[in-house]
Parts: structure tokens; sequence; C-alpha cells
């Protein structure tokens, strides 16, 4: 079995996701030890009894759901299912840095804690008087039509290539009210507004990579020693030195995920797992592949289901 794990990122989280890890594994509390070490937060406190409020705030919900993809990650390892090959979505691709071999738990928790501060600070200095920068998806547009329309406004961006007919913009409030109505005059009724706290992956975003930069700095980025595939390309990483350089990047590039799933297919990949909470991203999957599975595998039943 050629297994690809498929780590999940930003807007999966929801509170006391990974509970029924925690009670069964020494090894996942490990990671929550890691994390509160790491971030100086009491991430069982934060998980476990958090609001949705509190966990949907950039500065915690990115280390809130690393750590619940390295626990599912640790579980499934003890249960001794492996990948070779793995991706992650946005945030999500940290604990596939980790699965890959480039990063120690440690290393992407201290990262990725850093990373969602300053993605949190740029995101509020993105902020204008007509509102609050962030994100909204457009459903039923091709990414060449929708850039066409797009071509030439201001402040807006396509941030995420999630399938054929899904795309997710980024922009100040007033470019994406722009961007709405111009998709409206094009007869795409379906523009969602979604409930994030940033315009990510977008230019917007660029003194957050800039600070971010230096924090990667600090880390040994080691060569993967299997395919680890990057949202800034849609291709397999090649090198430690690649791998930096493509962190700090991934902060203002679009998530090419739709090339990543290409190369996935391509690389004759048995079966995928959705490695963390929720099921976005096998709905994504099933979107575009009929035949190669995506199992969702982020809760203890779904692991034991797999390892019988």
């Amino acid at each position: 079995m050629k297994r690809c794990f498929l780590f999940p990122g930003q807007g999966a989280q929801y509170p006391g996701m990974g509970k029924d890890l925690y009670d069964i594994s020494a090894g996942v509390r490990e990671v929550f030890e890691t994390a509160s070490e790491m971030s100086g937060l009491d991430m069982k406190s934060l998980i476990f009894e958090g609001t949705p409020e509190e966990l949907a705030q950039t500065d915690k919900t990115q280390i809130a759901i690393l750590t619940v993809n390295l626990a599912v990650l640790t579980l499934l390892g003890e249960k001794g299912i492996i990948s070779q090959g793995c991706a992650g979505f946005s945030l999500g691709e940290f604990a596939a840095l980790v699965d890959g071999g480039i990063l120690t738990q440690a290393e992407a928790l201290s990262l990725v804690f850093a990373r969602g501060k300053a993605m949190q600070k740029a995101s509020r200095n993105a902020d204008g008087p007509e509102g609050p920068a962030g994100m909204a998806a457009v459903i039923g547009a091709e990414y060449d039509s929708l850039s066409a329309i797009l071509q030439g406004v201001p402040e807006i961006f396509i941030a995420n290539y999630n399938a054929p007919a899904q795309i997710v913009l980024s922009g100040t409030a007033k470019g994406l009210a722009k961007a709405e109505e111009l998709c409206r005059e094009k007869g795409i009724r379906r523009v969602i507004r979604l409930k994030v706290s940033g315009p990510f992956h977008s230019p917007l975003l660029s003194e957050a990579a800039e600070a971010f930069a230096v924090e990667v700095k600090k880390c040994d980025f080691r060569d993967p020693v299997k395919p680890v595939y990057s949202n800034v390309t849609g291709a397999a990483i090649r090198t430690g030195a690649e791998a930096r350089e493509l962190a700090v990047r991934q902060i203002t590039s679009p998530v090419l995920w739709v090339k990543e799933e290409e190369a996935i297919r391509a690389a004759g990949f048995d079966q995928c797992l959705e490695t963390g909470p929720g099921t976005v991203l096998a709905g994504l999957w099933k979107s575009v592949e009929k035949e190669i599975p995506c199992l969702p595998a982020g809760n203890a039943e779904q692991i034991g289901a797999l390892s019988r």
C-alpha cells in the first residue's frame, strides 16, 4: 500500500479536536507538551476548552492545528501506518515537513507559532476603513477566466486553487467588494466570504513573510526522506534548502492544491489519508479523483478502522 498523507490547514479547527487521541496515547500527550513549551501556551486548555472564536485567531489557530496534525501523525505511527509521501494545505504543509524528515516536531511547532503571530499582525495592518482584510471563495469559475476578470483590480489576489471550480481570493475589504461586484456582472453568483482573520497567501502579507524569514534562518532544513509536495510549486521538494525558501514564499504565494493533487496522482499512490481534523481535503480530492480513495484519519475511531 503506497499512502500519501494530506495534512489540513487553517479552517479545520474545532474545540476538542484531538482529545480522543490525547486520552489514549502517551506519544500524543508528548506532542501537546512540546507544543506548550514551544509556544508558552497551555495547548491542552486552548484546544480542548477554548471557544471557537479564540481558536479562530490566527496566532492560536496555526499552532493548535499543527499540534493536532502531529498528534494524528504520531498515533498513526504507533499503529504502524506510515506514508510514502505527503502534502499539507497551507499551514498543514509544516506537518508534512515533519513527516518528510525536513523538520523535527519541535522545530515545526516553534516556526508555526512565530508564523501565526507574524501573519496575525500583518493581517491587521492590511485592514482599512471599509473593514478587515480577508478571503472569499468563488464557486463555479475556472482559474483562467477568474484571473482575467480580476486583472488590474487593486488589492485582490488569487490565494488558493482548491479545485477546478473552487478558487479562493484574498484581499482588502475594498478589494473583496470589487471582486464580488465583477463576479456578479459575469454571472458568477457564488462568492462566499470565509471566516478567517486575514488575507492569507497574498502580497498583502509581505510584512509577515519578511518577519518569518528571520525565524526560518535559525532552523536546519534537512533534505526530504520521501516526497513532500509544495503549495508554491505543486511539485515535490528536492532539498532542504528549497524547503527553507518555499516555507517563506508560501506566506505570499497561492496554494496550488490542484497541481499538488495532480502530482500525487501521477506518482502512483494507492490511497490518501486526511491526517488531521475535518474532511475538507478528502472532499477536494474526491472532486477530481474517483479511483484513488482519500479517507479521513483525524480521530481515534477512524485510525482504529485503518489499523484493523
